[in-house]
């Protein structure tokens, strides 16, 4: 059988409440019983106390035991003179109030002891054994030097004792036996009646705990159900699916959790959607560039020259480039882009590409500037992936940048890590833009001339070959008036080979 989470929820408070209430029940009982035993005995020990003093007066007046040794009806008289049925008090000698019920024709005068077949009897004991409440046969009464007096001589000499003393000087001593556990037929049906009471408030505490435990697991489960829901949803493609995140507990973080997954997964359903429809686009125009060059040729409205095979090459080696690039960020997202790490002179490899690009940028009437340290700057990488990396960045500043501008280069370093700075000159990037650079396909047609541009992928290459070499890079606005990409990479202290 099958159970939900929350019917396991439920059994377990269940089951926890009726262990706790059944505990409970049997602690309260036995403690009940057992601190009512204590009270009856603490009143029959002051009951003693009396017996006491009207003991030393005894002995005061005969001056020793002798009066009493083979008088037990003088010792049970002076242990109780009610013989029994004395009033009863409580602990502080108040007596509770008289009983009024006036005595049947024919029946004992109030206060008489009842016939001694009526008395009740210990559990367990002879026929004929004394009323547990009757003192007179629980009371042992010694000499100063330990010999029995008077009383049972059974009883124990560890019960509780009470000395007897006259002018300061303990004369004798009252060992008193204590009441029984259940000690007589009234005193059982007493504890039946609070046992079957305290199994009925049990009972009833019982139900209730379980209806509100009942209750609560079905509350506590709620989130849970909407959070089953809506994942059902998500798996059913459904990624505008939300649940209501409140509380502050782990069941609202997890409905929090929730949600961001599926606006995640629905950012990176749309993005895929554009991805598709802007690769479709970039593709789309060198063939179209090339179908009607090829198109005008075949029809001879164009002569083919030399120039025209070079305006074909420059479309071929666009869609080349822009194929290669598609490519390479599919390794990456694949993890399997090939990287040779190894210990290398980070600014030398940077002077390198310098070289390569200072003619192009020259060529495009900017000046490319660098501030450079003259020592090494030792990090661990891949030279051709770095390569690329500051090739890139040079390419994109170059493409982005106005003429007659400038691109400036520089390099600072701490105690662990360098960071590269390329800077150039207006057009610049709005603020809102600059968090999007670095996605695939984006391009900045308001303020970044397409014609001369790329497809967008430079930069997100960039991205992936940063972030494989545990580094990082950030894109802002640069004090030349254009845009600034920095890149942190993490120094080594290993020493190349």
């Amino acid at each position: 059988m099958h159970l939900r989470l929350w019917q396991r929820l439920f059994l377990a408070f269940a089951a926890l409440s009726g262990v706790t209430l059944v505990g409970f029940v049997a602690w309260q009982q036995t403690s009940f019983r057992q601190g009512f035993l204590n009270y009856l005995n603490a009143v029959s020990l002051q009951r003693l106390q009396a017996a006491s003093e009207r003991l030393a007066d005894q002995y005061r007046e005969h001056g020793n035991w002798e009066f009493l040794r083979g008088n037990p009806a003088t010792f049970e008289q002076l242990i109780d003179p009610f013989g029994g049925h004395r009033p009863p008090r409580g602990l502080d000698g108040t007596a509770f109030p008289p009983h009024r019920d006036v005595p049947a024709e024919g029946s004992a005068p109030a206060g008489a002891p009842p016939p001694r077949e009526e008395r009740p009897h210990f559990r367990g004991g002879p026929p004929d054994s004394p009323r547990a409440f009757d003192l007179r046969a629980r009371v042992l009464l010694v000499d100063a030097e330990g010999s029995p007096v008077v009383g049972d001589e059974r009883i124990a000499r560890e019960t509780t004792s009470l000395p007897v003393e006259v002018d300061d000087k303990q004369v004798g001593t009252l060992y008193l036996r204590p009441l029984p556990p259940i000690f007589g037929g009234l005193d059982l049906a007493f504890t039946s009646a609070q046992w079957r009471d305290a199994r009925l408030a049990g009972g009833i505490a019982l139900i209730g705990a379980l209806l509100l435990a009942f209750a609560v697991a079905r509350w506590l489960l709620a989130p849970v159900r909407a959070l089953t829901a809506g994942m059902h949803a998500l798996t059913a493609g459904d990624f505008a699916q939300r649940v209501v995140a409140n509380g502050s507990d782990e069941l609202g973080a997890l409905a929090r959790d929730f949600n961001h997954l599926a606006q995640t997964l629905e950012q990176h359903r749309d993005a895929r959607r554009r991805w598709g429809a802007d690769i479709a686009h970039e593709l789309r125009t060198p063939l179209a560039i090339l179908q009607g060059e090829i198109s005008a040729l075949q029809d001879g409205v164009r002569t083919a020259t030399p120039a025209a095979f070079d305006s074909l090459q420059t479309e071929c080696a666009r869609l080349s480039g822009l194929i290669e690039d598609l490519y390479q960020l599919a390794l990456a997202d694949a993890g399997a882009l090939e990287y040779r790490f190894a210990p290398l002179d980070f600014v030398e490899l940077v002077r390198s590409a310098l070289e390569l690009q200072d003619r192009s940028c020259s060529d495009a009437g900017l000046t490319l500037e660098s501030s450079l340290p003259d020592q090494a700057l030792l990090i661990r990488g891949d030279a051709r992936r770095l390569g690329q990396l500051i090739d890139n960045l040079l390419t994109n500043a170059r493409r982005y940048t106005d003429a007659p501008g400038r691109i400036r280069v520089a390099i600072a370093y701490g105690s662990a890590q360098l960071r590269l700075t390329v800077d150039d000159t207006p057009p610049g990037v709005p603020a809102a833009a600059i968090p999007h650079l670095f996605e695939r396909l984006y391009r900045v047609e308001a303020s970044r001339s397409r014609a001369d541009g790329g497809a967008g992928l430079g930069l997100a290459i960039c991205r992936a070959i940063v972030e494989a070499h545990g580094g990082r890079i950030e894109a802002l606005p640069s004090p030349l008036g254009g845009l600034r990409i920095t890149v942190d990479f993490p120094l080594t202290a290993e020493t190349p080979t």
